[in-house]
This record gives structure tokens, C-alpha cells and sequence, in this order.
């Protein structure tokens, strides 16, 4: 069975995960089975930028096939913002 990393630790967001992925043969984890690491810093422009931005940072640290991925606030009367600089 391959071990796949979401890279969150979100529990509703992996929750929502481990159902869309139930029946495939894979061992889900969670940042909250790995040792604590430092986040790294969301410099994309786009949330797609900083998922795969995560997801390459915590695939390097853990060795695992990882998935990430970012949302954020989009608002139209505040044409979009804060976007991808929600939780900055």
C-alpha cells in the first residue's frame, strides 16, 4: 500500500480527503504524523502556486508522495482580494 502526504492538518480538511479517496490503496497522513517542521513561506501568486509550492516543500521533507493544497478569501465586491494574500 503506498503512504500518501496531505500536507495539512487541517481534520475537516482531511476528513473531506479520506473520503474521496476511500477504497484506493493508499495510507493517508497528515502533517500531524510527522515531526513539527517549519511552513514554509507562500510566495505564489496564485493558490495553485502555493500548493504545489507546499507540496513539493513537504514532500522533500518527509520522502512521501505529498498533496497540499490553499484557499483563501475571494471577494467580488472587493474586485477578488485579498485572494491569495488572504492569510497574510
Amino acid at each position: 500500500m503506498r503512504r500518501l502526504l496531505v500536507a495539512t492538518t487541517n481534520r475537516d480538511k482531511v476528513r473531506e480527503i479520506r473520503s474521496l479517496l476511500a477504497g484506493a490503496p493508499v495510507e493517508l497522513l497528515t502533517l500531524r504524523d510527522l515531526p513539527p517542521v517549519v511552513e514554509p513561506e507562500e510566495t505564489g501568486e496564485t493558490f495553485q502556486d502555493n500548493a504545489r509550492l507546499k507540496a513539493r516543500y513537504y514532500a522533500t521533507y518527509s520522502g512521501m508522495l505529498t498533496v497540499a493544497e490553499d484557499s483563501g478569501l475571494v471577494v467580488d465586491a472587493l474586485d477578488g482580494d485579498p485572494g491569495v494574500r488572504s492569510a497574510r
